[in-house]
């Protein structure tokens, strides 16, 4: 897959805390009230590869970018494990030592077992499948800041990086990071193939024990228990449908 970012440098937009993006990215910055993931979806046909639409919000990590996949949807759809790669990279860059961060498949990401939030992918609705879509978004929010009233204890599985020692790592760090480890995800995909992607991703699920797993060229995540030949499926489009992590009620991630 190559990596479908532009090659040439993009001036940056700045209109609050400064957002420093690598050279292919081009900055959409939008006010807390928006929605980076739509409005990269609505803008992709025009904006092109490498947008990075963010969301100036103090208490979540939100941003979408657009990629331009070079093979069919049915395998291009797989981006989205690079965007999970990056992401779960971007929070270890800032993670204090030895705090595990983990995705349940396939979109959510928890620290020391706290929901934080997880990533989204979103394609056009006339995309064939066995053609590469004229567009993909991978979407991500993360949990930056704890601001309900209500004591650590009322909702142990969600979590927020001011909660887990993250500092004053907030959302335009996190932004920076991904953006960078993206790059890097996608660059060895093209360099090595998708298994380095797909080796990267595994390892950050919780480890099923006798059990081996690996993804299929359709993003599917296949289960072979040790001693039996039978092969549990997991269908990532199916469930690409409905994020585990959001909550459409929030506009944000589970509590």
């Amino acid at each position: 897959m190559e990596d479908g970012l532009p090659s040439t440098p993009v001036s940056h937009v700045s209109l609050a805390e400064p957002i420093h993006l690598p050279p292919p990215f081009t900055l959409v910055r939008l006010r807390e009230s928006g929605d980076a993931f739509a409005h990269a979806c609505r803008i992709a046909p025009e904006s092109g590869a490498g947008t990075l639409v963010y969301v100036g919000r103090f208490d979540l990590a939100e941003f979408a970018v657009v990629l331009e996949p070079a093979e069919p949807l049915r395998s291009a759809r797989r981006a989205f494990y690079a965007g999970m790669v990056a992401l779960t990279d971007a929070l270890r860059a800032y993670a204090p030592p030895s705090k595990p961060i983990t995705i349940g498949w396939p979109d959510a990401v928890r620290i020391d077992g706290g929901l934080v939030g997880g990533g989204r992918m979103g394609w056009s609705s006339a995309a064939d499948e066995d053609a590469p879509p004229p567009w993909l978004v991978f979407g991500a929010m993360i949990r930056t800041v704890a601001i309900n009233d209500d004591d650590p204890g009322v909702h142990p599985l969600a979590s927020a990086l001011d909660q887990e020692g993250f500092g004053e790592a907030g959302a335009a760090q996190i932004t920076e990071s991904f953006a960078r480890h993206l790059m890097l995800a996608l660059d060895g995909w093209r360099v090595d193939g998708f298994d380095s992607v797909a080796r990267d991703y595994l390892t950050r699920m919780p480890r099923e024990r006798q059990a081996i797993q690996r993804i299929d060229d359709c993003g599917d995540v296949l289960t072979r228990r040790i001693g039996t030949d039978t092969v549990e499926r997991s269908d990532l489009l199916q469930a690409l449908a409905t994020p585990s992590w959001l909550d459409p009620a929030l506009g944000g991630p589970r509590l």
